[in-house]
């Protein structure tokens, strides 16, 4: 038959246990520690995200707004609104801002809110002079009928950075329905530029 092969342990005592086997107090110690292990891990917090949380979000003051055309195709417009840090510091943003045609003059909203268009969501630190940019699609109002759509002239769009309660205007002439059951519009998260 086989034989055992003993081995010394010295913590918590000199009794001799079978090579590999180790007592039921080391076996707590090696499941405490490595519950504390587990534990530690969790509560790590990457040093991007960490460095992200600690910059301040961004308001108005800090991300100008614009809008710049990219392709066109089957009665739809693509572009995309494009935020700008004119600040002298950075700051904090990600995720979805509101988008909408606004007009008559008078900063009027024309149809619906843009729909958002499922995709990941991220916080960015945007540093001077630094763009992150939400890509835009319109369809075209005239491939509803009028009566449906109840065109109206576009003076342009009405964008509000995420978590701001203030928007931007930004110049945008085109077509747009009065109609809010009508959605025209759709853009995604920001990302960097």
């Amino acid at each position: 038959m086989g034989t055992l092969t003993f081995a010394r342990r010295s913590i918590a005592g000199d009794s001799q246990l079978p090579a590999g086997r180790e007592r039921p107090s080391d076996m707590r110690i090696h499941h405490i520690a490595a519950v504390l292990g587990v534990l530690a891990a969790g509560l790590t917090v990457p040093a991007s995200a960490a460095t992200a949380a600690a910059v301040a979000p961004c308001t108005n003051a800090e991300l100008r707004a614009s809008y710049h055309a990219t392709d066109a195709g089957m009665s739809h417009q693509f572009g995309r609104i494009v935020l700008r840090n004119v600040s002298d510091h950075a700051c904090r943003t990600g995720g979805y801002g509101g988008l909408s045609y606004v007009g008559g003059g008078d900063g009027t909203q024309i149809g619906a809110a843009a729909d958002r268009v499922p995709g990941r969501v991220r916080s960015i630190v945007v540093h001077p002079g630094e763009k992150v940019v939400s890509a835009v699609s319109e369809t075209d109002a005239t491939v509803y009928p009028r009566r449906e759509c109840r065109r109206a002239h576009v003076d342009g769009f009405r964008v509000y950075l995420p978590n701001e309660t203030a928007s931007q205007f930004v110049a945008h002439p085109t077509t747009g329905c009065r109609n809010e059951r009508v959605h025209l519009l759709s853009h995604k998260a920001y990302r960097r530029a």
